[in-house]
This record gives C-alpha cells, structure tokens and sequence, in this order.
C-alpha cells in the first residue's frame, strides 16, 4: 500500500513540475494581513482556504498549481498569517492559519525568530508568519 501512494504522490510532482505558466500577470493576491484577493476583489474564506491547499512557493515565487494549470500570486509578505499553535509533547506543533488550514511542524527548529517576526516553513515550500498575538505567546513560552 506504501508504495501505489509513494508512486501516485510521485507521479503528482511530475505532473505539475511541468505545468506550464497560464499568464505571467498575477491574478491573485494574498496580502500582509493573510486576506485573499482575486482580481481586486476579496474571496469568501471558503475559496481561500480551497486555493490554499494548491499553493506552492517554487523558487522565491507563489502559485497556484494544478495538473493542468498554473497560477502566479503576489504575496506581499508571507503565504500564511498563523493565528494559533499548539505545542505537543512530541516536539511537534500543530498551526492554524487565519484563513483555518491547518499544518504540522515536525518540530522547533521550523521557526525563524528575527525582531520583528517569527516565520515557519511549511509544506509546498510555503512560508508563514506568526500574528501579533501568536508571536508575543510564542516569545514567552520559547525565547524569554
């Protein structure tokens, strides 16, 4: 069983590594704040949180991609704005974006703490930040 998924998870990546560019204009825009925007238009949570889930960041740029398309987003400063964790005894974390996906970090060291923010990476290569409040809990309980 291990191996028909490893090989349909394989064949996907093949499929959309070739996935030409529909237009080189973003359509798409995901601002500081974590809000989606399609064609200056916001998008309905719902919408936001489906696209999310075919976002990939593919050298410094975001998209959306499909087996058959692929998408250029602008992304003002990061993918995700996380408004929420939960740190398990694993050593694992569990975040919810503002826009109520949901990751896994396999552990601490997925964060990035600079002056002004803490950022984590996450899968597709996408990269997130932590909101205000998430990033003063995250000092207190980690750093300080």
């Amino acid at each position: 069983m291990t191996s028909e998924k490893t090989t349909a998870t394989e064949a996907l990546k093949t499929l959309n590594a070739g996935v030409p560019l529909c237009d080189a204009t973003a359509i798409f825009e995901i601002t500081d704040n974590g809000d989606w925007y399609y064609r200056a238009g916001q998008l309905p949570l719902k919408f936001s949180k489906l696209f999310a889930s075919i976002l990939h960041r593919v050298e410094g740029g975001y998209y959306l991609i499909t087996p058959v398309e692929k998408l250029k987003v602008n992304v003002e400063t990061e993918a995700l704005v996380i408004v929420d964790y939960d740190a398990k005894q694993a050593g694992t974390f569990e975040v919810i974006s503002s826009i109520g996906t949901e990751h896994e970090l396999a552990s601490f060291d997925g964060f990035t703490v600079t002056d002004d923010k803490i950022t984590l990476q996450l899968e597709r290569g996408l990269v997130a930040k932590l909101n205000r409040a998430s990033f003063y809990r995250f000092i207190n309980e980690f750093i300080a």
